[in-house]
This record gives structure tokens, C-alpha cells and sequence, in this order.
């Protein structure tokens, strides 16, 4: 079986478009059109991720202090702390740290906080579109590679658009809550039904 992406690493992007904590608005301004990205990482001379400034933060501290252009810099106007993840973190962890904050996208920082690349909604959502044959495949290897023995093998598994439906007969040794878990812990399910018939 192809290993499919489960981590940022395995999706993010390595060439990374930042600026400087002394860049000031003209400069993060022409750099968010020239590279067509809603947000730039702001990093220490060493090349660690303090911060992170966006469109909103250009637009809002301009409005706000009323100031030249020159006068503005990224690192008056970044939001702190920046929202990061690491390369071993997984997607669906990325998603939700994206959800909860409206982000776009996201630092990806080593354990020192040295950028090494960069995660968009796009690049988390490729893992969701592939073949649903392909992820029903993966959810059967899951199940049968945790649960071993108690592997649920009476149980038919489709899906339909990333969404995953378990039909069939719920094994002794198994509960639905902790099917569900696992079959939404697999990289690109994206909801689960189950229409399971517990044991008499």
C-alpha cells in the first residue's frame, strides 16, 4: 500500500516567503502581492519565527495609528504569539489549529522555533481528495493493524467523499466509540456513520 501523507512534513511547502521584524508596510505590502499570499512569517535576524503578519494586521494598523508607511513595521503590526506546528505534527492537528484560529496558514518551526517550511488549507485538503477505494482500503488496514484479533472483519467499509459509513455486525471485543475514534484518527476521513448491529 502507498503511504499516504499523515504529517505536516509529509505536505507542507519547504520554500518559505518571510520577512524581517524591520520590514515596514510598503515592503510587507509589495510581498504579499508579488508571492500571492494572505500572510507572511516574521523572523529574528537568526531566522526564528516571532510572529506573523497578515493583510488584516497591514490593514487594521494603518487604519489604527494613522502613521507614514514607513513608519510601520512587522514588527509593530505581527500578531504574537504566531500559531506554528511542527513538521511531525499531524494534519488533522494542523486543521484544527487553523479552524480555531481562521488561519490560512501556518509556520511550520523545528524545536528551536526555526522556520522550516510552510502548511496552507490547500496543502492539508490534497490529503482529502483522493480516491475514496484508496481510504476505504486504509481505514480496513487500520482497523486490522490496531485491533488485531479483534479486528471487526464482518464489517463493510465505503466511502463516499471522505466520509466513512461501518455497516455490519459490531464484534464483542469492540465498542462503536472507540471504532469511531480510530476510523477518524485515518488521514482523510472526513466523518463517520456507523450502522452497526450490536451483539445480542
Amino acid at each position: 500500500m502507498t503511504r499516504t501523507p499523515s504529517t505536516v512534513g509529509d505536505v507542507m511547502t519547504h520554500a518559505v516567503v518571510a520577512v524581517g521584524r524591520d520590514a515596514d508596510f510598503r515592503e510587507i505590502a509589495e510581498t504579499l502581492q508579488r508571492w500571492q499570499v494572505s500572510a507572511v512569517p516574521v523572523l529574528t535576524g537568526d531566522g526564528r519565527v516571532i510572529g506573523v503578519v497578515s493583510e488584516a494586521d497591514l490593514l487594521t494598523a494603518r487604519d489604527r495609528d494613522g502613521e507614514r508607511a514607513e513608519a510601520l513595521t512587522a514588527g509593530r503590526m505581527m500578531s504574537v504569539p504566531a500559531v506554528t506546528v511542527h513538521p511531525g505534527s499531524p494534519i488533522n492537528e494542523a486543521a484544527r489549529a487553523m479552524a480555531r484560529g481562521h488561519l490560512k496558514r501556518l509556520p511550520v518551526v523545528d524545536e528551536e522555533d526555526y522556520l522550516v517550511g510552510i502548511v496552507s488549507r490547500g496543502d492539508l485538503l490534497k490529503v482529502y481528495l483522493e480516491d475514496d477505494r484508496e481510504l476505504a482500503d486504509r481505514v480496513r488496514f487500520e482497523l486490522t493493524a490496531t485491533l488485531g484479533p479483534a479486528a471487526p472483519v464482518g464489517i463493510d467499509v465505503r466511502s463516499t467523499d471522505g466520509r466513512i459509513t461501518l455497516s455490519g455486525d459490531l464484534p464483542d471485543a469492540v465498542t462503536a466509540p472507540v471504532l469511531e475514534r480510530l476510523v477518524r484518527s485515518v488521514p482523510g476521513v472526513v466523518g463517520v456513520e456507523l450502522r452497526l448491529t450490536a451483539p445480542a
